[in-house]
């Protein structure tokens, strides 16, 4: 098959004649696939059922003596904040557990930093004008706390080794409104981008015109490789920020969300010295102590890090062949038409695909209207505004495979029809 752009007028019009008679097709099976959000599958969540009998008729008693039934114990139990630690790569007094939604912990951060400032700066509330840099393409959720709260939202690009350090580096040195950048950098959402040593290394380096900026480190895929034996490797942010002489600049997050259960996980932030103590002294106020059951029954269930990442090895056999399902069909059928653009992941819960501009939103809602749910076009940007509305995320982990196959068909078929109908248009 010829590239698209090499097709004159005549072709396009007999390749869009029967991409119509294929999409109603399509339309006529009665379609009903969700590929919107990033969820475990059931498959996925079968694999952690043990921790529900895990703690049996043992003593609920922590490694120092804690009954975890009762009151008490803000930070974490010490074999939790243990794991946790592990799992960012930092010492377990950096780290603080909180309830089963990292995303929770974020929301609060920012809540805390505009409420009462941080380490004793002006509370944001008090400020004409707050910023926030956002990578693009980006998690929507992430814009979606910061637009609670007003704040202006700078769209910065991200390059296959991460966001463009150089303007990142020109807003955070020169600009005392900028508070924040939000970052995924492990298998980044959606793009699966892993941040070079380099760039870690440049965030590290930072000197922001504002002493309250904080790097907003969201590391949700630390383990979720996707290929044995390809695992990429992430630089540790904590330990380039200390020797770089900036070890209160940033907040590390992660959670167990998709390790065990979304429902019912544990949360954890990391950071210096000075951040948690300033974290603990509202924290004290906000609760007593989260849920230290959970945090025993995780530690109990993995036993250390190590039991964490053969678990997630079984995560990685059921997640893989839906990724590979995917990117086949993709290769087959659109690599040599020209008419796209996707990524190929080794680990994550995502594909970040580029349609021709100015077509995403279209294909998206030919796809719901033949039955097949995607994340709306433009969410992977502030506002939902994507400048060349051309960019889409897919999750392909919740449907079982055949059902992902089926969804990956049809969204083919829909790329195809509408970029022939774009440049019918031209």
């Amino acid at each position: 098959m010829k590239a698209y752009k090499d097709l004159d007028r005549a072709e396009l019009e007999q390749l869009h004649e029967g991409l119509l008679k294929e999409y109603a097709a399509w339309k006529e099976m009665g379609l009903s696939l969700n590929m919107a959000r990033g969820k475990p599958s059931d498959e996925q969540l079968q694999i952690s059922k043990g921790m529900m009998t895990i703690l049996g008729d043992v003593d609920l008693v922590a490694a120092d003596g804690t009954d975890v039934r009762n009151y008490g114990v803000l930070d974490g139990i010490p074999e939790a904040k243990r794991l946790m630690g592990d799992l960012m790569g930092v010492k377990a007094s950096q780290t603080i557990i909180f309830g089963n939604s990292s995303l929770n912990a974020m929301y609060d951060t920012v809540a805390r930093a505009y409420m009462f400032g941080i380490m004793g700066s002006v509370p944001w509330c008090r400020l004409d004008h707050v910023k926030f840099l956002c990578p693009v393409p980006g998690y929507d959720r992430h814009f979606g706390i910061i637009s609670q709260f007003g704040f202006e939202m700078i769209p910065i690009p991200m390059n296959e080794d991460g966001p463009d350090m150089d303007l990142v580096e020109k807003y955070v040195n020169h600009d005392p409104y900028v508070k924040g950048i939000w970052c995924v950098p492990l298998y980044s959402n959606p793009t699966g981008i892993v941040y070079s040593d380099e760039t870690v290394r440049r965030f590290a380096r930072l000197k922001p015109a504002a002493k309250d900026f904080r790097i907003f480190w969201d590391n949700a895929y630390a383990i979720h490789h996707l290929y044995p034996g390809k695992e990429m490797k992430l630089l540790n942010i904590m330990d380039e920020c200390e020797k770089a002489g900036n070890p209160d600049i940033v907040y590390q997050f992660a959670s167990t969300s998709k390790i065990t259960f979304p429902g019912s996980g544990i949360a954890a932030i990391s950071a210096s010295e000075n951040n948690i103590k300033d974290i603990l002294s509202h924290l004290i106020w906000q609760t007593i102590g989260y849920d230290k059951i959970n945090q025993f029954r995780h530690v109990r269930f993995f036993g250390d890090i190590e039991g964490m990442r053969r678990h997630m090895v079984r995560h990685a056999d059921i997640l893989r062949p839906k990724f590979d399902g995917i990117l086949d069909l993709f290769d087959q059928e659109l690599k040599d038409l020209g008419i796209a653009e996707w990524t190929r992941p080794y680990g994550g819960y995502f594909i970040s695909f580029d349609a021709m501009e100015g077509c995403a939103k279209k294909i998206v809602s030919k796809c719901r209207e033949a039955g097949v749910v995607m994340t709306a076009a433009g969410a992977t940007f502030p506002n939902g505004v994507d400048p060349k509305d051309s960019n889409i995320r897919i999750a392909p982990s919740f449907p079982p495979l055949d059902e992902i196959i089926t969804a990956a068909k049809l969204f083919i078929t829909c790329v195809k029809l509408v970029t022939v109908e774009k440049l019918l248009e031209k």
